[in-house]
């Protein structure tokens, strides 16, 4: 059934049919749009030859190991671009019930399109990036998962409506360089290609996530490397904003929710989460200081579609310490399905190679993904694969 369909009864405006019309246009034609979105940005620099948008000190000269990224939190910084709210959003914003329009875009989806993983939480904003030099720098302040969506999405949905109608697509020229944090909150993902390497053979595998549309706001129907998520702190009790104000801690939680399917929330009702106590994440940071995992970061990108910010990771573990960490890794999660060869299990997964990473380019995948798995090729012999 048609979200027009779903709704028909709630729906007496125009808008509304409309706004939905274009949604699910959207959410059955993001890998395409995403292209078409990609050659609007001609003078804006592309990773590694795919449709991910970036800037020249976003792309390190090599890998750089995740331990010399320097992460600064400047909460109190004002910020002057685009909201939400701005008028340029107003076609994006369908009229509700009294006639109104809904205040955002993230509104009318929570009230005519929501997914089951829909909450607006705290995040980390990326204020600025340095990624070029033999250290890398990011700068954050406070955001909300929402303001990616009110701009983002609604960048989203106002291109797929262009390409329905041939409307211009203003709230784009208004926010200008996709890659401007200034211009725009700027939420910024933490993407990580998780490798299981055999020191022994050689061998390396990896594993996709598929996003199922009906569980996520953002990039439903596309594959993805595994795990992806927004940085942001376990919980939103201020004294959890410092103490989980680290790339590493954010990454190891998403471990545990995406390839385990654990809960989202790991923490007491009395105190931050303690990772020192927490067996997996103690065993997985032990692990990160023995060289048994290796992590770097290959760049910083924007998707061309919905302005969806990545840090682009990757995670070699040694196959011994992947079998143990992940001997219950799960074949679904609360955003999609875990996808290999043929089944999802330690072990088992995509061959690393370069033809079985041409074959999965074809396919609907992030361009974030893309662009992480053509980097993470092209430095093989810098990440210890």
């Amino acid at each position: 059934m048609s979200l027009v369909d779903q709704h028909r009864d709630r729906m007496p405006t125009v808008s509304r049919r409309e706004w939905l019309r274009v949604r699910e246009y959207l959410q059955q034609h993001r890998a395409e749009l995403g292209r078409a979105a990609a050659e609007e940005y001609a003078e804006v620099p592309k990773v590694a030859g795919t449709a991910l948008l970036t800037r020249s000190e976003w792309l390190p000269a090599e890998p750089i190991p995740l331990d010399m990224i320097d992460v600064e939190f400047a909460p109190g910084g004002p910020f002057t671009g685009l909201t939400g709210s701005d008028p340029a959003t107003r076609s994006v914003r369908p009229e509700r019930f009294d006639g109104s329009r809904y205040p955002t875009y993230s509104a009318a989806m929570a009230d005519l399109a929501a997914s089951a993983v829909f909450e607006n939480r705290s995040t980390y904003r990326l204020l600025d990036a340095d990624l070029a030099g033999p250290r890398g720098r990011l700068v954050f302040g406070r955001g909300t998962y929402f303001d990616s969506i009110d701009l983002g999405e609604a960048a989203a949905h106002e291109y797929a409506a262009a390409q329905l109608t041939g409307i211009a697509t203003a709230l784009r020229a208004a926010i200008g360089n996709p890659c401007d944090p200034t211009r725009r909150p700027t939420n910024m993902a933490v993407s990580a290609l998780t490798i299981r390497h055999d020191r022994a053979t050689g061998n390396a595998t990896f594993l996709l996530h598929w996003r199922d549309p009906a569980k996520v706001g953002h990039a439903g129907g596309l594959y993805m490397v595994v795990p992806v998520g927004i940085f942001q702190a376990s919980d939103d009790r201020p004294s959890s904003e410092r103490h989980d104000f680290s790339l590493w801690r954010c990454m190891v939680r998403e471990y545990a929710e995406e390839l385990l399917g654990e809960p989202e929330s790991h923490s007491s009702d009395e105190a931050p989460l303690d990772y020192e106590n927490w067996p997996f994440a103690a065993r997985m940071t032990e692990a990160l200081a023995g060289g048994q995992i290796r992590a770097h970061v290959l760049g910083l990108g924007t998707d061309p579609l919905t302005l969806a910010t990545d840090l682009l990771t990757v995670v070699a573990f040694d196959a011994p310490l992947f079998d143990e960490l992940f001997a219950d890794l799960v074949d679904t999660n609360t955003e999609g399905r875990l996808v290999g060869s043929t089944t999802v299990r330690a072990g088992e997964g995509f061959p690393f190679t370069t033809d079985q990473l041409h074959r999965i380019a074809q396919q609907p995948i992030q361009a974030a993904g893309a662009a992480l798995l053509e980097l993470a090729q092209r430095n093989t012999h810098l990440l210890g694969i």
